[in-house]
């Protein structure tokens, strides 16, 4: 590769968002007091630009602007340019976001926003194009309008920023109003649910018509809903909407057939053309809610999609260390030669690729079949291709095909004589032939960064699915992850998280000069993954390592005042507000997550205050709970974790006995959204017994592994028989 001409200071960064830009001609500076007192002592504007290393539109960004020769000159000479990779410094992301939102009506990234010497914005917006269009002016010229108003008007736009700022801060304010109490569960479980009815696709599954997300946090609602009013037509109804859309999804051209894992998002209503980038906390989340799902109905089409999901983040976005990447990008050179990076190049086929790929006549089929008929008419290829103009502003896909399942098996096989099982292994050969020849092609960029949130999810995402199809192997991956995030994403000294780490050279895991302390979410997630974890594997140093973090996320987060957690710690000068997430997005708002946390670390500790502290957190979101449930659905079921009180679930027995194991098996195979599990394995001086006294109390009954269900620490009478057990964990 040639010299580069321009190399700025975020070479000296582990990022790979701010690699990415550090030969761009712009004089970036990474998020810091260098540029803060830079501004200062130069009285410039700062012009922020917040993305991430996988982010489409980022790129289309940088390659128009941040790469030319004359927009650096312009930046340059008017403006401090910082860069922040937001999936590094989420907090730095959230406030200038929440300005971009509220006074533009829209956000996403790129976001690019203007700030005074002292940090307040008071401009922004996302994606500005280079040049001036019809209707909306190009990055150069606002770039110039904004200097040139700097210039002449200086007083009146620090005035403005102080207004923009105060409003701010009372608009983004959730607290307790008065003696507020937890809002009324069925209240809040019943509004969501009519929300998300009203909003589902009955066709394709989904609760938008396009774009469609996966949105897990809807299906973990819809089957706490259904387990909850099994007997009801709501309860059918909920689980149908939430199993039709995780099939829909899974058919669908989000899916990636040949390589496995889920693309982002459908730019579709038929969950068929994607934006190509693969992210770590969508592999985590799905692969827990196709667990569940599995758990539920018993069908192995959903397990199938579990190993699916986790084959390739153990292949693609796993550290030989232990660790999980943040994700892989959408976009990649069509060829060896190509000299341009295209949106779901890697991805995509032409019909004659097809055909020359899998030219073999099938036997005992209709006569001159091929596999290359058969896999073609299976998923959807079409020889002009299969991708809607619509859909491809930039003609990327033209001629091109998305693979989506669009008929069922039976069919396909009906349509050339096959047997359905016969089937089945012609198209394993065919995917697995295609993914040989995928893998000659250029791969996308993958972000090695390694984040302490969405390896939690991750874990929770083995932890779970290895407790519900019975697979060790899923399990002990889990386990290494968790072992990865204490070795180099906690300080034993301080008892904190860090929010991040990087792959190194020679696969080496690398930290930051100044390592980036954990957020609210960093302990959420982790703590939620070492509750799965203990229940998957009962191995008790997980459960004192999730309370440990607990007590340290109430001391760093918690909200005395106005209840629930900040996002963020007190005491950083350069972050403008304090913020509290109210919207389960593609991940979990962290206080919808720890309400339930908080009663799973009662459960295993005794410590009741953390009840009322999930309570207070109900509390404090009450009002949009009751109005707007849809927009928190996480927290909605958190509601009725909360009102019905978890069950604890003892079983007294040695783990490794076949009665104890018969007897997990049973408890792990059912779903049963409040209870937790304890396993009493009769050492007195373990850990569970110094938290919870009372379980020296229990017994096994004529030497059997035991079961107890207990509510408040006051335990049922005790059960032998698996059956009898299976009945007492409905809801």
């Amino acid at each position: 590769p040639s010299i580069p001409r321009h190399t700025n200071r975020l070479i000296n960064e582990k990022s790979p968002y701010l690699l990415q830009h550090a030969h761009n001609p712009v004089d970036w500076y990474p998020w810091g007091q260098e540029a803060f007192d830079k501004a200062k002592i130069e009285n410039k504007l700062i012009f922020l630009s917040v993305g991430y290393s996988t982010c489409h539109w980022c790129h289309v960004m940088e390659e128009e602007s941040f790469k030319s020769e004359e927009i650096g000159e312009i930046m340059n000479e008017h403006f401090v340019c910082i860069k922040v990779d937001r999936e590094e410094r989420p907090d730095v992301d959230k406030v200038y976001m929440t300005f971009v939102q509220a006074t533009s009506g829209g956000g996403g990234w790129p976001m690019s926003v203007w700030l005074t010497p002292d940090l307040k914005p008071f401009a922004g917006g996302t994606c500005f194009p280079p040049e001036d269009g019809v209707h909306r002016p190009g990055f150069r010229t606002v770039l110039l309008r904004i200097a040139e108003q700097w210039k002449e008007n200086k007083d009146a736009l620090l005035e403005s920023s102080q207004r923009i700022l105060e409003a701010l801060r009372h608009t983004s304010e959730i607290c307790v109003q008065g003696q507020e109490s937890p809002p009324p569960p069925k209240e809040v479980m019943d509004t969501c649910f009519q929300q998300l009815s009203r909003s589902y696709d009955e066709d394709y599954g989904g609760f938008s018509k396009s774009p469609k997300f996966p949105t897990p946090v809807n299906f973990n609602f819809l089957f706490t809903y259904w387990a909850l009013h099994q007997t009801t037509p709501e309860g059918a109804w909920a689980l149908q909407m939430a199993l039709h859309t995780l099939k829909m999804m899974a058919h669908g051209g989000i899916h990636d057939h040949i390589g496995q894992g889920f693309h982002r998002y459908s730019t579709d209503q038929y969950w068929h053309v994607p934006h190509f980038e693969k992210m770590l906390y969508d592999q985590g989340q799905l692969a827990a809610m196709y667990s569940r799902a599995f758990q539920i109905s018993g069908d192995e089409f959903f397990a199938d999609v579990v190993r699916d999901i986790l084959l390739y983040v153990s292949r693609d976005l796993s550290d030989q260390a232990g660790g999980f990447y943040s994700a892989e990008d959408a976009d990649s050179y069509p060829t060896t030669t190509s000299g341009e990076k295209q949106e779901g190049a890697f991805c995509v086929w032409a019909a004659e690729e097809l055909q020359a790929l899998l030219p073999d006549p099938v036997e005992g089929a209709t006569e001159g079949t091929t596999l290359g008929d058969v896999f073609m008419h299976h998923y959807g290829v079409e020889e002009a291709g299969n991708v809607d103009p619509m859909k491809d502003p930039h003609q990327e896909l033209k001629g091109k095909n998305v693979l989506i399942a669009r008929c069922s098996p039976e069919l396909t096989a009906a349509r050339f004589g096959l047997k359905p099982g016969q089937l089945s292994t012609l198209l394993r050969e065919c995917r697995q032939r295609l993914s040989s020849a995928r893998a000659q092609r250029p791969r996308p960029h993958l972000d090695t960064k390694m984040l302490a949130a969405w390896n939690g999810l991750m874990i929770s995402g083995f932890a779970q699915a290895g407790a519900a199809l019975a697979e060790q192997g899923y399990v002990s991956r889990a386990a290494q992850a968790a072992a990865f995030l204490r070795t180099h994403l906690f300080d034993p000294n301080s008892g904190r998280l860090l929010r991040s780490c990087y792959r190194g050279k020679d696969n080496s895991v690398e930290q930051s000069a100044v390592p980036i302390q954990g957020f609210l979410e960093d302990y959420v997630f982790v703590i939620q993954a070492l509750f799965d974890l203990y229940e998957a594997s009962l191995e008790q140093g997980w459960l004192e390592w999730a309370l440990h973090l607990q007590h340290m996320q109430d001391k760093l987060f918690w909200d005395p005042k106005g209840f629930a957690y900040f996002s963020t710690e007190a005491g950083d000068p350069s972050l403008l507000l304090r913020l509290k997430d109210d919207q389960d997005g593609a991940e979990p708002t962290p206080n919808s997550v720890t309400v339930t946390n908080l009663l799973r670390a009662a459960c295993y500790s005794g410590h009741m205050d953390w009840v009322e502290k999930a309570g207070k957190i109900l509390a404090a979101f009450s009002g949009r709970l009751q109005k707007i449930p849809i927009t928190l659905p996480e927290m909605a079921r958190a509601t009725a974790v909360f009102h019905h009180t978890l069950k604890q679930v003892i079983i007294c027995g040695d783990p490794q006995g076949e009665d104890t194991k018969e007897m997990l098996h049973c408890i792990r195979s059912v779903f049963s959204p409040n209870k937790v599990l304890i396993v009493a394995d009769g050492d007195s001086t373990g850990f569970l017994y110094h938290q919870l006294p009372f379980l020296s109390s229990l017994e096994r009954k004529d030497g059997k592994a035991t079961a107890y269900i207990c509510s408040n620490f006051t335990c049922s009478l005790p059960v032998t028989s698996v059956q009898e057990l299976r009945g007492m964990l409905s809801p």
